[in-house]
């Protein structure tokens, strides 16, 4: 397969550092408001909106306000799984999991200017996606999630590293990442990371963003 190169979205830039998910379902106690608002300053650049339970009407009622303040703070804002939630608000892109609608379909509908980010579990599904023309790459899950108990099997930093060769597109790690993990992701290969549960329960939400931030930082290879 071929990858389809087009005109990479002016944002392309920022994939890379700390990807914050937002999912009431791991966050019940906490306005999702408010992690965006705490995290952005902290340091995390990238957000993404994920709620797989909630109706269309409730997701938009939820999802517009958090659009509004990542356009405010500067930062990336990603809506999970829906195109259609992600163009009713005007969402920086979408990400998308294996059986959520086909990347060539997605771009149809997202336009050319929208980031698209592909969730991937394996070599093979990493070579398919890459030859799509994504943005990014989602891939794991590294270590065992803590927001669902319903995942692929566990990768390892073994997998992130077998499969970094494989494409040349920014791979964010994902699955049960804690602090003390994020140095060996970063020099495994992998340009950020997505923490959900890390963050997000996290007694002081400030503080947990801006060490995951220092880490990735500090464990980040300067090219040269």
């Amino acid at each position: 397969m071929v990858q389809v190169s087009r005109e990479k979205h002016p944002d392309a830039s920022a994939l890379a550092g700390l990807y914050v998910i937002l999912d009431p379902a791991v966050c019940s106690d906490r306005p999702l408001v408010d992690v965006l608002k705490v995290s952005a300053t902290a340091g995390a650049k990238i957000f993404q909106y994920r709620n797989k339970t909630a109706s269309m009407n409730a997701a938009y009622a939820e999802a517009v306000p958090l659009r509004k303040i990542a356009r405010e703070l500067g930062v990336l804002f990603i809506v999970n799984d829906r195109c259609d939630l992600a163009l009713a608000v005007d969402a920086d892109g979408v990400h998308l999991g294996q059986e959520d609608l086909p990347l060539t379909l997605a771009r149809k509908v997202m336009g050319p200017d929208k980031l698209i980010g592909i969730s991937t579990h394996n070599r093979e599904q990493v070579v398919a996606a890459t030859a799509g023309g994504p943005d990014y790459l989602g891939f794991g899950p590294i270590f065992n999630p803590g927001s669902k108990s319903d995942h692929d099997p566990v990768v390892g930093v073994a997998g992130l590293k077998t499969i970094r060769p494989l494409t040349p597109l920014p791979i964010f790690a994902i699955g049960g990442m804690t602090l003390d993990q994020v140095g060996d992701v970063i020099r495994a290969g992998a340009n950020g990371v997505a923490v959900i549960s890390a963050i997000l329960k996290a007694p002081d939400i400030r503080q947990a963003v801006s060490d995951f931030a220092e880490r990735i930082s500090a464990s980040t290879v300067p090219t040269s």
